[in-house]
């Protein structure tokens, strides 16, 4: 069974930046994708972004496209979610996310408690 811990949420102004960490336990990950969701307040979780073990495959969502970095490193279990040029709208329940395979979409394997951002306009 994995296990994910997010960290790094808060509260930021517009234009601001965040770093979300996750760091994963219970398991060995090779082979896994790891990444990030999203559920802002009425709203679906919907996809951030996940990147595969090997690092060849990077998937972002398109709205986070050239405002959000995914990394990731396998020695420490960790995945990095850097967050530039924040927008109100960025505001959500950040949820750490595993899943077997290249990509993390449709869903995970398996998901973190959250961590909140909120972005002040």
């Amino acid at each position: 069974q994995v296990q994910l811990v997010e960290s790094g949420g808060g509260t930021v102004q517009a234009g601001g930046s965040l770093r979300l960490s996750c760091v994963a336990s219970g398991g060995t990950l090779r082979s896994y994708a790891m990444g990030w969701f999203r559920q802002a307040p009425g709203k679906e979780r919907e996809f951030v972004a996940g990147r595969d073990w090997s690092g060849v495959r990077t998937d972002y969502a398109d709205s986070m496209k050239g405002r959000f970095t995914i990394s990731r490193d396998n020695a420490k279990s960790t995945v990095y979610l850097q967050m530039n040029s924040l927008k109100p709208e960025d505001t959500a329940v950040y949820y750490c996310a595993v899943r077997y395979g290249l990509v993390l979409t449709p869903t995970a394997d398996y998901w973190g408690q959250g961590t909140q951002v909120t972005v002040s306009s």
